[in-house]
């Protein structure tokens, strides 16, 4: 068993080296109807850009992605310096009328963005025009792999069920040099996927068969990464049915993930694309889903007649009636282990790390500060959008509109929710996003501390003190000072994964869903916040 698990990890380096390795292959270049083509599709009005352009890339060079990238972006910024300094030349002759026309001649947006649309046309190459072949030598490998490596767990596991012996012995789960090695590959794929998009061109050529088979057009960067996403939560949930497979909630809980991110966040969205609707995650709500109410959207799906009209309504109501209801009855779990992309990845690729969550009542504290104040943020955010979109000003009390939507997007749904909150897993645990930043977390945990029926019975009678529960907790919760008490765990933090539950040897914990007398506990009560006992006396 342990000579299969050594191929499967070396055909999956093999993969993933040859998925990293296309990278660094192909050719760039346009030529010149090309890209006359390109800047009427565009609609530029600059013949500066359009010269820039000309003699950065339409070139008989053999230009890498790097070379043709950083050419692209010096065009771009050499036509918006032009125009920059004639902006500045009519603004102090205040001649407003020349200043203002300039404007329409300045590139705005992501030079990466439209560095990756050109690149996108102008590549060719092996990956490019073998992409069926190049799928099976990355994806395929890759998948082949991790699935021999995990496989023999059937055997090797036995009847044994879950301990947590052994989980700190593997460079891998210790945050020992293979766990540093993931963090690094994660954390640049995140980097490049939001902010050098233009860079990874070569793997969108790999699924553009998938991509135009599904909604009728080439693949972005971004059906890259749902395409990554779903692949992945496939491979590693097969690794939790092997490792939980004595406890029928985890299998149905994983299977409900892979249903909803693969379906929902996937599938039908790319449906309702090649449909000409707007692509919609049905199950994505706010404020997770934080550009919901941006003008563009909203613009998006007011054009899209009933079926936009639709989904604003549905957006709406999922927000502000399904979702806080659905929380009463059955706690955050049923959105945040059971329907959420965010914790569908957590629980399957992530799974390996829970055991690294910070149990410390600093980061405790540290945590409801955090998620608290990105939840305020996306409400400012979003009162400050509605308003200048339907008033037409630009600002909300001094606060500008444009401003405060690219400073969310950029701090928390890029760095805060994909750099930090999945690159991190191998070091900081699994859940670093959905504890620390996820403001639909915070909104479910406050309905769920106050007014909902779910908890965690414990039995103090029947607990050995093994910390099984505490150790595999994802979110920092000291599930065996409870366990030791008998008290109910009626934690806002708590996504109900039950984890604490299918590890303890004594079947000491349940999850429940009971009426609200008696679910919170005197001592609780008395304090007035979630706060361990044990906790303030480790402190003392």
């Amino acid at each position: 068993m342990k000579a299969i698990k050594q191929i499967g990890l070396v055909i999956f380096l093999i993969g993933l080296t040859i998925f990293t390795g296309t990278l660094f292959t192909g050719s760039f270049s346009l030529t010149e109807s090309e890209l006359d083509s390109f800047v009427d599709s565009k609609g530029y009005k600059s013949e500066i850009i359009k010269e820039e352009l000309r003699n950065a890339i339409v070139t008989t060079e053999d230009l890498n992605i790097f070379q043709f990238s950083s050419r692209v972006r010096n065009a771009y910024q050499a036509s918006n310096n032009y125009y920059d300094g004639l902006i500045a030349k009519y603004d102090a002759e205040k001649n407003w009328d020349k200043k203002g026309e300039q404007y329409q001649y300045r590139i705005s947006g992501k030079l990466h963005t439209v560095s990756y649309e050109i690149a996108k046309k102008a590549g060719s190459g092996f990956v490019k025009e073998n992409a069926g072949l190049i799928w099976w030598l990355t994806f395929g490998l890759a998948i082949l792999g991790a699935l021999l490596f995990i496989l023999p767990n059937f055997i090797l596991l036995g009847n044994k069920g879950i301990k947590n012996n052994g989980i700190y012995l593997e460079a891998s789960t210790n945050r020992g040099w293979i766990a540093w090695l993931v963090l690094v590959y994660l954390v640049a794929f995140y980097l490049l996927l939001y902010f050098a998009a233009d860079y990874v061109v070569n793997w969108t050529y790999i699924l553009d068969p998938i991509s135009e088979f599904l909604n009728g057009g080439p693949a972005s960067q971004w059906f890259v990464y749902g395409f990554l996403y779903c692949v992945i939560m496939l491979v590693m949930a097969t690794r939790m049915y092997i490792k939980y497979r004595h406890n029928k909630y985890q299998v149905i809980r994983t299977t409900s993930v892979l249903f909803f991110q693969i379906v929902f966040a996937f599938l039908i969205p790319e449906i309702m694309t090649s449909l000409n609707m707007p692509g919609y995650d049905f199950k994505n709500a706010f404020p997770l889903d934080y550009d919901f109410f941006f003008d563009w959207n909203l613009d998006n799906l007011r054009d899209n007649g009933a079926i936009g009209l639709f989904i604003l309504v549905w957006g709406i109501v999922l927000t502000l009636v399904i979702v806080p209801v659905m929380v009463y009855f059955f706690g955050k779990r049923w959105y945040c282990s059971w329907v959420c992309g965010c914790g569908g990845l957590a629980e399957t690729l992530g799974d390996p790390y829970r055991q690294h969550s910070n149990k410390s009542l600093n980061a405790w504290k540290l945590e409801r500060w955090l998620i608290h104040s990105v939840l305020i943020f996306s409400l400012v955010m979003t009162l400050v959008t509605l308003y200048c979109y339907f008033s037409g000003a630009e600002a909300f009390l001094g606060i500008k509109s444009h401003w405060i939507k690219d400073t969310y997007s950029f701090l928390i749904g890029s760095w805060f929710a994909g750099v930090i909150g999945t690159g991190f897993y191998p070091i900081f645990g699994n859940r670093v996003w959905c504890r620390f930043g996820c403001p639909l977390a915070a909104y479910l945990g406050l309905v769920q501390r106050f007014k909902s029926r779910f908890r965690i019975t414990t039995n103090g009678g029947q607990c050995i003190s093994c910390g099984n529960c505490s150790t595999y907790c994802e979110q920092g919760i000291d599930v065996r000072a409870y366990a030791q008490k008998g008290e109910n765990i009626v934690r806002a933090s708590c996504v109900g994964c039950g984890i604490c539950s299918a590890v303890c040897p004594r079947g000491v914990l349940k999850l429940e869903n009971g009426p609200e007398d008696g679910r919170i506990n005197p001592t609780e009560i008395l304090l007035g916040n979630d706060v361990d006992l044990m906790d303030l006396v480790n402190q003392k």
